[in-house]
């Protein structure tokens, strides 16, 4: 990235200076949709009622608008960052969400392991353990899937 792209608007992501609220919402709903899935947004989004509305409002203005849509980093070092987090902090719901997120962000399963092992050192033997058996049972989860949407067929039997 040049430095003139540093100086202009590049360097915000979707918060330009003169970007509208309405506008930050649409460019991160875009992001959460392309990162988490559409399936996954649309069920946080009916789930939403007046106590939390303003939450997942939030979320998605200021992290997948303000966060997430920035060019700063790739998306699979964003994931990376995130899981890292969510291993120090403990948040395995969020874990899982988000190791099948880097999946789709364009980390493999290796990276992924190599991730959990930093966090080992870093965040803790303990927390990192929970993170593999979190990541083991979220692959071994979409492995099934996966393994349902194939069409069965029966093997013909040697001649």
């Amino acid at each position: 990235m040049s430095g003139s792209e540093l100086s202009g608007g590049l360097r915000h992501g979707a918060v330009q200076p003169d970007a509208t609220s309405q506008e930050i919402y649409d460019a991160g709903m875009a992001v959460r949709r392309e990162v988490l899935g559409g399936a996954h947004v649309d069920r946080a989004n009916a789930a939403k009622d007046g106590f939390t509305e303003d939450f997942q409002d939030m979320i998605t203005r200021i992290a997948w608008g303000g966060i997430w849509t920035r060019p700063g980093l790739s998306r699979p070092m964003r994931s990376a960052v995130t899981i890292t987090a969510m291993v120090a902090h403990g948040h395995w719901e969020e874990l899982a969400m988000h190791l099948r997120a880097a999946i789709t962000n364009g980390l493999s399963r290796d990276e992924i392991k190599e991730i959990l092992l930093q966090t080992a050192i870093y965040c803790g033997v303990p927390s990192a353990n929970t993170a593999f058996k979190t990541a083991q049972q979220v692959f071994h989860e979409m492995d099934a899937a996966t393994d349902t949407s194939q069409p069965k067929t029966t093997p013909t039997p040697p001649n």
